[in-house]
């Protein structure tokens, strides 16, 4: 009788905690448009009040739906806002739409901060339109389009202090004829959300012609937009087509350099999703965006005008992308006319229509009829889905460790100061044989001391098997002083810098040392454009064959040349900045991302590595950290995983040494996955440059020990699952893993590495344990039964009360976990700030009565022959942004605010 009382309290506090909830939850908001959307019930409106489905990660899901709306005319547009259910930054990474095209012409979803309406739907078609503010694209669903789902780590950001604290739904009813029967419409989405903050931002980039007229008969019109893009960069990885029953083909296309590059091209008689964009392209200042749309006028009487109804046309080029995270811009529009000069220059493709296959067509209208999809139907449907990059993540127990058996001969080796591997990933060692740094190598100003000594006699690059260890090929004799830095072109060729001549070589791989290219004066240190002052090191592009160079040990300089070695440019750790980031105090290691198209910058003293846009020079990041110890000696990079930088630190002259190791750091979240150091051998005595292999084996080149360290994590245990659909994965706070991502670009699409793991490793684990003699066994059964036994008849009825009582208390302590965990995640707060955009362009001066908006239904009202009904007003966010300095993260000010150390000397190598 006592536990049955309890059980009556225990379910009268969780339904108070709900009732609770509802006056302090921003579910609170959420809940009340539920109730209020609609006052007739039917079973389209309840489907519609179901709750966010949480777990306990911080996903949930959020239904935005009609409440139930029978509209009367045809081209209807109707809205409705739900707010988004948390105060706190949250981000949308799925789509999935809810409608069928004999009902729904098209959706659309926007954020915005104030919508026109709270309380109910209302007509979004006239001059009410859908926000009091600025509005955001976020969504658009057509012609029966499967769900859309973003990259990994991209997310569309809303709540907190992004400015969209709503969401506004519009559906275009073009025929009403599918509500004869009078029934209501509950078309919608729902929201796949996280609370997880992603690395980047999703935004919504419109191209949209408005001027267009389509003569009547007319075989061809083309539809041109273009723009001078004016931002920060930004990643096509999704693009959607828009036109209504004359279009033909839209294509969209980024030029740089007078070069088109494809971003997308389809036919907007397709299912309107949004599909995959080009691979690896981006998008950047000064760079142009343009469209085209090819319509046919055949079959019209009349001229065909831009507009909102169904006999209207539109040329609408989306295209999703993302950004880093502080730069990030929700919206951006392009409605400019294209110039017939620049279209000239269009690709033919552009202008080929695609054509519907006639089943593809059928199965169209069999799907928005109702019928019922076979498996080849689906089948159909899914090669026409957005591909989620069928990325396998790597949850893993990831660890290097040295292989000790390698080399399987002794390496001869002087001072080993840079690595390098070929396009065969064959392992290419500098060093100095028989010559050495020391504290008389340098005078006060920089000049050599001993070319007494002569040039080094030894060969100072090996190429070497990174299997076992051999030398394959040798060169670079009687050529060098102090060898350095080293690296590999697209063609092997090796570009390598010597401190003690001040120079950069280029030279042929094909075992002739004779130098191809030659950079600075011979002995002669200086700063300007044609001489060095102890370069340390060079990074080739391999697309443009441009070749960097950080100089180094006296000048605080990256210098930028062409292939033939010509002069292009050069800038310092704080040269172009406005923040006047602290100098380079000796760029030791260059590296360059190739996906990216960025340089990053062991900046040795300074402890840090520095990314750079390559082609500009302009700032990109920052990676500092505790663990550096002060000095970063050398980095390099692998495009896998969304990208890591691997790094080795050094001893610090300022009393900030930390143990000498190698980290494996994520590029985008700056997290270190892993570090590393010998275990079996010596310990690093300078650990100088470092490599690492297309299959993740990684080297290391150790300046104080002569020596070359191999490390591979073929020992560790690996679990690959493929993460499909939107759930972002749950990751256990006991396990230790690396979560790593595929991505573009700054690649969108990267192919993870196959580890591989050793015969002898597998062998070890099959080897079977010994069986326990049956008899034995048999022993230790008898024993647990006497055991039971013997417990069970010494059972009380004290006993058997408190295990009746032990679900009470679980089922209390799962009442409360939940209304803690409840708090916890609809507290107050925000982690990423995303920055205020201005606005600016045509929009400006078409908005409609709403201010910051613009009702096209209005301007197309405004040009003869264009019907008022229609399109919804659209954002007027600008692209023309400039850099906030008082926005960037905490880390970035702790980074800068505080002095350098002072100057002393430091160390060679």
């Amino acid at each position: 009788m006592g536990v049955l009382v309890c059980g009556v309290v225990v379910l009268t506090l969780i339904c108070q905690s709900h009732s609770l909830d509802g006056a302090t939850n921003p579910l609170h908001r959420f809940k009340r448009y539920q109730e209020s959307a609609s006052s007739e019930p039917n079973d389209c409106t309840t489907r519609t009040r179901q709750p966010m489905v949480l777990s306990k990660s911080g996903n949930f899901s959020l239904d935005v739906r009609m409440p139930g709306v029978s509209p009367t005319v045809s081209d209807t547009y109707l809205c409705v806002a739900v707010p988004v259910p948390t105060t706190r930054d949250a981000y949308i990474v799925d789509f999935e739409p809810h409608a069928s095209m004999d009902t729904a012409h098209h959706m659309l979803l926007y954020g915005c901060g104030t919508p026109v309406s709270t309380t109910n739907y209302w007509d979004c078609g006239s001059v009410k339109g859908t926000c009091e503010d600025e509005a955001s694209i976020m969504y658009a669903w057509a012609r029966n389009a499967p769900p859309t789902r973003l990259p990994p780590d991209v997310g569309f950001k809303v709540g907190g202090k992004s400015r969209i604290t709503y969401f506004v739904l519009q559906i275009h009813y073009g025929d009403v004829h599918a509500f004869s029967d009078h029934h209501r419409d509950c078309s919608g989405l729902t929201l796949r959300m996280t609370s997880k903050p992603q690395p980047f931002i999703a935004g919504m980039y419109l191209m949209m012609s408005v001027t267009t007229v389509i003569l009547p008969g007319n075989k061809v019109t083309n539809a041109d937009v273009a723009c001078t893009y004016n931002s920060y960069p930004i990643y096509p990885f999704a693009f959607r087509t828009h036109t209504h029953k004359l279009g033909q083909v839209v294509s969209g296309y980024r030029i740089r350099d007078g070069k088109w590059t494809l971003i997308g091209r389809q036919t907007p008689q397709l299912p309107q999703a949004f599909y995959p964009a080009t691979e690896g392209i981006n998008v950047k200042y000064g760079d142009t965006l343009a469209a085209r749309c090819v319509f046919t006028g055949e079959g019209r009487t009349t001229n065909t005008y831009i507009g909102g109804t169904s006999d209207d046309e539109m040329c609408n080029f989306y295209m999703m992308y993302y950004m880093e995270s502080r730069h990030a811009a929700p919206f951006q529009e392009c409605m400019e006319d294209g110039s017939k000069e620049l279209f000239q220059n269009i690709p033919p493709e552009a202008n080929v229509p695609i054509t519907v296959p006639p089943e593809m067509m059928m199965h169209n209208m069999m799907h928005s009829a109702g019928a019922p999809s076979t498996p080849e139907h689906q089948d159909d449907m899914a090669l026409l889905q957005p591909k989620r990059e069928e990325e396998e993540v790597l949850d893993q127990e990831y660890h290097l460790e040295e292989v000790t058996d390698w080399p399987e001969s002794p390496l001869q080796l002087g001072q080993v100061s840079g690595l390098a591997l070929d396009s065969d990933d064959n392992l290419v060692i500098f060093h100095r044989g028989d010559h050495q740094w020391g504290v008389n190598s340098f005078d006060n100003s920089g000049k050599y001391q001993q070319q007494s000594l002569g040039p080094i006699q030894q060969s100072t690059i090996l190429v070497v098997d990174p299997v076992k260890g051999s030398v394959l090929k040798a060169s670079g004799r009687n050529m060098f002083y102090l060898p350095h830095g080293i690296t590999t072109d697209k063609d092997n060729n090796y570009w390598v810098t010597d401190v003690a001549l001040h120079q950069v070589f280029k030279l042929s791989s094909d075992g002739r040392d004779k130098p191809l290219v030659v950079l600075g004066e011979a002995f002669e240190p200086g700063s300007d454009k044609e001489h060095f002052c102890k370069p340390t090191d060079v990074a080739v592009d391999p697309v443009t064959g441009n070749v960097y160079v950080s100089d180094g040990y006296c000048n605080a300089r990256i210098l930028k040349f062409s292939p033939e070695g010509k002069y292009l440019s050069h800038w310092g750790a704080g040269s172009s900045d406005r923040r006047r980031r602290v100098q380079f105090r000796i760029p030791h290691s260059l590296v360059f991302l190739p996906d990216r198209r960025e340089l990053c910058v062991a900046d040795r003293e300074n402890g840090r590595i520095q990314c750079f846009v390559a082609e500009s020079g302009e700032f990109v990041k920052e990676i500092k950290k505790q663990e550096f110890g002060g000095e970063v000696f050398a980095i390099s990079y692998a495009p896998v995983h969304g990208g890591l930088i691997y790094a080795v630190n050094g001893e610090s002259a300022y009393g900030r040494s930390a143990p000498l190791k190698g980290f494996v750091i994520n590029y985008s979240t700056k997290e270190i996955l892993d570090d590393f150091s010998p275990e079996n051998t010596q310990e690093f005595g300078m650990p100088h440059d470092i490599v690492v292999t297309k299959d993740g084996r990684v080297f290391v080149g150790d300046a104080a020990t002569d020596s070359v360290l191999k490390f591979s994590s073929d020992k560790a245990e690996h679990r690959s699952v493929k993460k499909g659909g939107i759930e972002v994965q749950e990751i256990e706070e006991t396990e230790t893993i690396i979560q790593t991502r595929l991505k573009p670009q700054h690649r969108v699409e990267v192919a993870v590495a196959k580890v591989q793991i050793p015969v002898a490793t597998q062998q070890k684990t099959a080897e079977p344990v010994q069986e326990q003699p049956q008899k034995t066994q048999q022993q230790e059964d008898d024993k647990d039964k006497t055991l039971a036994k013997q417990t069970a008849q010494g059972v009380s009825p004290a006993v058997i009360t408190t295990l009746l009582l032990i679900p009470l208390v679980v089922v209390i302590s799962i009442g409360v976990l939940i209304r803690y965990r409840k708090n916890r995640m609809y507290g107050d707060g925000c982690e990423v700030k995303l920055e205020q955009t201005s606005s600016g362009g045509i929009l400006g001066k078409l908005r409609g009565k709403a201010a910051g908006g613009l009702n096209l239904g209005n301007f197309f009202a405004t040009h003869k022959g264009y019907t008022r009904q229609g399109f919804d007003r659209l954002s007027t966010e600008g692209s023309d942004q400039e850099k906030d300095d008082d926005n960037d993260t905490d880390s970035e000010n702790e980074e800068y605010s505080a002095p350098p150390p002072p100057v002393g000397p430091s160390s060679s190598s």
